[in-house]
């Protein structure tokens, strides 16, 4: 499903995320937006460590951000990526980021990227990730 408005504009603010980012290491800047139950966006940018397992990614990074301002309903995210200083590309949520927001979001939680052609797509949670984990 292509975006509409408010989807068009969590992805500007993704985009707006993305010049925060740290990667020095792998070039690749991502930047996510994130759309709480009660209308916040909540920005998050992924953060490189030269060890590499410490490092975040920009999903994680808006999503750890709400749940610390005590937020824990959102109905969207958007993720903007690709090489720094490029017009963002292709860039969905790698598997860490998608079993994180299962821990948060249903099913029919949105979440906008950019596909091959370079449109704004609208993709669920649920297709993004069938069959999640889950401890609840």
């Amino acid at each position: 499903m292509l975006a509409g408005a408010e989807e068009m504009k969590l992805m500007e603010e993704a985009v707006k995320a993305r010049k925060r980012s740290y990667c020095p290491y792998s070039n690749f800047a991502v930047g996510a937006a994130l759309l709480c139950e009660d209308g916040t966006v909540v920005l998050g940018c992924n953060v490189e460590s030269g060890s590499f397992s410490p490092s975040n990614c920009a999903e994680r990074t808006a999503i750890f951000a709400a749940v610390a301002q005590g937020k824990r309903k959102f109905r969207a995210l958007a993720v903007a990526g690709g090489n720094q200083g490029e017009a963002p590309g292709p860039c969905y949520p790698c598997g860490v980021c998608r079993q994180v927001m299962a821990e948060f979001c249903s099913n029919d939680f949105k979440v906008i990227c950019k596909n091959e052609e370079g449109q704004v797509e609208i993709l669920t949670l649920g297709e993004l990730l069938p069959r999640h984990f889950s401890l609840l």
